[in-house]
């Protein structure tokens, strides 16, 4: 996967890519003054609610048509005046502290055991 980074409208740099499971995701260069920092993650929440609970909260609006329709998870919209916050805003230090996990991680497919102490 390579990521391009082209510039946003107010000059910071970002990326977009898509994770296992075709997520829409980005990291971006933060517009914080104080430090550095970067925006990473999921751009936009994919809530889903199990089709037998909408019907619970009053959302039989939500199912599928269909015999299978109490089966399954369905998309639960949220109303634009909710703010779900799907990215993590890191600063430099805390990349600096994941990396190693990172790097272990893309070259052994695992995380590190923590040593015996």
């Amino acid at each position: 996967m390579l990521i391009s980074l082209t510039p946003t409208q107010r000059g910071f740099l970002r990326g977009e890519f898509t994770d296992r499971y075709g997520a829409k995701c980005s990291i971006q260069q933060s517009s914080l003054a104080t430090e550095s920092a970067i925006w990473l993650g999921v751009n936009d929440p994919d809530l889903k609610i199990m089709a037998r609970d909408a019907v619970v909260i009053g959302r039989e609006d939500l199912l599928n048509d269909g015999p299978e329709r109490l089966n399954g998870w369905v998309s639960y919209p949220v109303p634009d005046t909710v703010q779900a916050t799907t990215r993590m805003h890191l600063t430099q230090e805390q990349v600096a502290e994941l990396l190693p996990l990172l790097v272990y991680f893309a070259e052994n497919g695992e995380l590190p055991y923590p040593a015996a102490g």
